[in-house]
C-alpha cells in the first residue's frame, strides 16, 4: 500500500525580520526629514522656540537708562545712551544671562522737534515720564537682538514672573550688586547661582561698567550693533529710501550739539573741539571729501545743523539728498527724532562711501580729526585752512 506523506510546511524566511526592521528605520528616517526640511523653511520661531532662545538666569540694571545717576534726570542724546546701553547687554553676554531692558527711552528735548514734550502743569511724574520718552520697541527689534544677547522687557509677562519666582527662591531668588565686577560676579557661586542680578551701575553712566573699552579685545558688541537693530518698521522705511537713492555716498555733519564756545576770564573763545565749527562748513567739507567721493556723485547728508540752505554750496560738485526729501515715507512713521536719526543712520550705513563727523574706529572716513571725545581742554578755535585743496 502506498502510503502518502503529508507535505512539509515551509520554513518562514529568516529574512523577514530583517526587512521589516529596514523598513521600520527607513520611515523614521524620512519622517524626521520632512520634519527637517518643514523648520528650515519656516521664517519665524514659534514662541517656544523664543523662550528658549532665553538664558535661564536674568540681569537687570534698572528701569531708566543712565538711573539712578547724574544723567538720570537730565537725560542724555541717543548716542550716549546707546553706549550705556550696549554696555548693560556685553555684560548680560558676559555672564550668559537674559538682559531686562528698560521698556522706555528718555528723549532730550534737545533732539527733538516732534512735539511729544507738551506737559500739563498738574501732571504726576509718571505721566511726565511718559510725555517725554518713547517706547524702546518703536525704536529697537528686541526679537532680531535676541538672536546675539536674549532681552526681555521690564513690563513683560515674562519679567513679573521672574520677579514672582526670585522670591521664593530666598537666597537663591535676587539679590541687589553695586561696585562689583563683572568677573566676579561669574566666578563667585554667591551670585552666578541667582535667577537675578539686580545692578545699580555707576551714578555717572552705565557705560562706565565698561571702562575698559579701549582694550578692543574686550570689546563683545560692535559700534553697529545697536544701530542694525532698528525696529522692523524702520528698517523698511531705510529700504525704500535707499532704493530710490541708487549708488550714493553719504556724511554725516554734527555740529548743533558740539559747537559749543564758551569764553575764559580774559574774554578769548574756546571750544572743546577747536576745528569742529570750520571743518564742517560746506567750502571745508567739499575739500576734505574730495579724495574719498568724486564728482557728481549722489551725496545723502544727516545733520543737526538749522540754517535752512547751509549745504546747498554742496550742489556744485554733488547731487544732494536729505531725508526730508522723503517725507511721504517718513511722516506717517515719525514720531520722534530718535526714530528719525535711526533711519538716516541705517541709509548712511549703506552708502558706497560713508563718512563720520568724527572717528569711532581707526578705519572710518571722517570730517575732522578732532577727537570725539572729551578732552575737557578748552582751547581757541581754529578757522583758517591747514591746506589748499
Amino acid at each position: 500500500m502506498a502510503f502518502h506523506r503529508a507535505p512539509k510546511p515551509k520554513p518562514k524566511s529568516a529574512r523577514s525580520p530583517i526587512l521589516l526592521l529596514v523598513a521600520a528605520v527607513t520611515a523614521i528616517a524620512l519622517l524626521f526629514l520632512f520634519s527637517s526640511l518643514l523648520s528650515t523653511t519656516s521664517t519665524k520661531p514659534s514662541l517656544f522656540q523664543r523662550r528658549q532662545q532665553h538664558f535661564e538666569k536674568y540681569l537687570y540694571w534698572g528701569n531708566r537708562i543712565d538711573c539712578p545717576g547724574k544723567h538720570c534726570g537730565s537725560c542724555e542724546g541717543l548716542g550716549h545712551q546707546e553706549s550705556s546701553l550696549r554696555c548693560a547687554l556685553e555684560e548680560a553676554i558676559f555672564l550668559g544671562r537674559t538682559f531686562v531692558m528698560p521698556s522706555r527711552m528718555c528723549i532730550n528735548p534737545i533732539h527733538n522737534k516732534k512735539g511729544i514734550l507738551h506737559h500739563s502743569p498738574n501732571a504726576s511724574s509718571e505721566e511726565l515720564w511718559d510725555g517725554s520718552s518713547c517706547a524702546m520697541d518703536s525704536l529697537y527689534d528686541t526679537e532680531l537682538m535676541s538672536g546675539t544677547v536674549p532681552v526681555i522687557f521690564d513690563n513683560s509677562k515674562e519679567w513679573y514672573r521672574v520677579l514672582s519666582t526670585s522670591m521664593k527662591l530666598g537666597t537663591r531668588g535676587v539679590e541687589h550688586v553695586e561696585g562689583v565686577s563683572r568677573f566676579k560676579l561669574k566666578e563667585n557661586r554667591r551670585y552666578s547661582d541667582l535667577l537675578l542680578i539686580n545692578r545699580t551701575a555707576s551714578p555717572l553712566s552705565w557705560f562706565m561698567e565698561c571702562k575698559d573699552r579701549n582694550n578692543r579685545s574686550s570689546i563683545m558688541l560692535p559700534y553697529s550693533f545697536l544701530p542694525s537693530m532698528a525696529a522692523g518698521k524702520l528698517r523698511e522705511a531705510a529700504e525704500k529710501i535707499k532704493a530710490l537713492l541708487g549708488d550714493y555716498d553719504a556724511i554725516h555733519v554734527r555740529r548743533g550739539d558740539k559747537i559749543k564756545i564758551r569764553k575764559d576770564r580774559f574774554g578769548v573763545a574756546r571750544s572743546l573741539h577747536p576745528h569742529l565749527d570750520r571743518d564742517t562748513r560746506p567750502e571745508f567739507i567739499i575739500c576734505r571729501i574730495a579724495k574719498w567721493v568724486p564728482a557728481g556723485r549722489t551725496l545723502f547728508i544727516a545733520s543737526n545743523e538749522r540754517t535752512p540752505g547751509f549745504f546747498s554750496s554742496l550742489s556744485a560738485r554733488y547731487r544732494l539728498a536729505y531725508s526730508s526729501n522723503y517725507s511721504h515715507i517718513l511722516d506717517p512713521l515719525i514720531e520722534n527724532n530718535y526714530q528719525l536719526f535711526m533711519i538716516e543712520r541705517l541709509i548712511m550705513m549703506g552708502a558706497k562711501t560713508f563718512i563720520r563727523t568724527f572717528k569711532e574706529d581707526e578705519t572710518d572716513l571722517s570730517l575732522t580729526d578732532d577727537p570725539k571725545k572729551n578732552t575737557k581742554l578748552w582751547q581757541i578755535p581754529v578757522y583758517n585752512a591747514d591746506e589748499t585743496c
